[in-house]
């Protein structure tokens, strides 16, 4: 949050301009609060979903104060809590000033400072709200929920220009890079064990966007991602050295809306790199995770929608039986652990413009999607399982 100090000295200039009356009354406010009740036949996915989980619990609220015609301030508080990953305690989302440089009817330039969501993919920059959505859970294989903070967003700055035509669509770009926000799952999902110490961010992460959409933003086409580095440092009784991990997190999409059918496919690669942890619990290597996904939703009628999805998701797209993978611990983590193919369809049932409920199942093979912080035994999670989940969403 020190980022944001460096931006004070301009909003203060910029209040001169306004009275406090008319300040404030541009301010906006909203909330949001959802709960889903989460049964599967086997693994624990957000709780102990087993025995039937009530853990998926969301509350949020958020504003956005515009200074001036050039600076606008937005932030977002969120109480998540996911199993075992994430328990309630409220977080800062995000917090940012927005800077325009430069703004007219065919472009608009400017500069975005503070903890800033990661402009990845279709979902990622409004991944938190429910209502935003296409099901309640995101494609997994891409969106990860076991590393969420990491690609959610990052402290720093964000360079970004769009350029508008009436005939040819929106052109956009974003580039920036800051530090990255990294939480215990992330030393789980990438160390696959808590090892006693602390994985922190290690320089600067680099992110990028390039985006088309058309006119009538029935079209949308892009291609994004993330250059990240973690510094592992070993506590007093670590089995691992002090090491570095190293990845390339990139995302191509495509989605096309008619009137009253929406259809959504994203293409992932993310080349990883282990480095001098000197241990057998994690060697040296480079492996390349691949994943996509395919996604249809069709509304049946102005309140009711249907989603249907299929997704597959790879640790090492070089392995994809993960064979090799278990091979090399000896057997002791099966096969189906490096890879996810997954079979979803939901109904989405909007009450009122403040109410949403939806239903959901979800046919898994293979447990690559799973947090190893909810599963920590390897031997333990079946390879062919079943989700349902229910959700009830309000917002203001």
């Amino acid at each position: 949050m020190h980022r944001l100090a460096i931006t004070l000295p301009l909003i203060l200039c910029s209040l001169n301009a306004y009275s406090e009356e008319s300040f404030w009354d541009n301010l906006q406010v909203h909330g949001f609060a959802s709960q889903a009740v989460i049964k599967t036949s086997d693994n624990r996915f957000f709780g102990d979903s087993p025995d039937t989980s009530f853990d998926f619990t969301e509350i949020g609220i958020n504003a956005s104060l515009p200074v001036n015609p050039q600076i606008l301030l937005a932030g977002q508080l969120l109480a998540r809590r996911a199993g075992d990953m994430y328990d309630g305690t409220p977080t800062l989302d995000y917090g940012l000033a927005d800077m325009t440089f430069a703004s007219s009817a065919e472009q608009r330039w400017g500069v975005r400072l503070g903890r800033i969501k990661n402009s990845l993919g279709i979902y990622n920059e409004t991944r938190d709200v429910p209502f935003t959505r296409p099901g309640i859970f995101l494609p997994q294989v891409i969106y990860y929920d076991k590393v969420r903070n990491l690609m959610l967003s990052t402290d720093g700055l964000m360079f970004y220009g769009e350029s508008y035509h009436d005939d040819r669509g929106t052109l956009s770009l974003t580039l920036g890079g800051g530090q990255s926000v990294i939480d215990d799952n992330v030393a789980w999902a990438f160390l696959g064990n808590d090892f006693g110490g602390e994985l922190e961010p290690d320089g600067v992460a680099g992110l990028f966007r390039f985006w088309y959409t058309t006119p009538e933003e029935r079209l949308q086409l892009g291609v994004s991602g993330a250059l990240v580095s973690m510094q592992f440092e070993p506590g007093q009784y670590s089995p691992l050295s002090a090491g570095t991990t190293d990845l390339f997190f990139w995302i191509v999409s495509f989605q096309y809306g008619a009137e009253d059918w929406t259809l959504t496919a994203e293409y992932a690669g993310e080349p990883i790199k282990w480095r001098d942890y000197q241990s057998p619990f994690s060697p040296d290597r480079d492996v390349t995770a691949e994943s996509y996904y395919l996604q249809g939703a069709y509304r049946l009628r102005p309140d009711l929608q249907l989603l249907l999805r299929y997704e597959e998701g790879y640790a090492d797209r070089n392995d994809r039986d993960g064979v090799q993978s278990s091979a090399m611990t000896g057997g002791a983590i099966p096969p189906f652990n490096s890879f996810s193919k997954i079979w979803t369809a939901g109904l989405r049932w909007d009450i009122d413009q403040h109410w949403m409920v939806r239903a959901e199942y979800q046919r898994h093979q293979g447990t690559f999607i799973l947090s190893s912080k909810e599963n920590p035994d390897p031997g333990q999670p079946q390879a062919d399982w079943n989700l349902w989940a229910v959700q009830a969403v309000f917002r203001f």
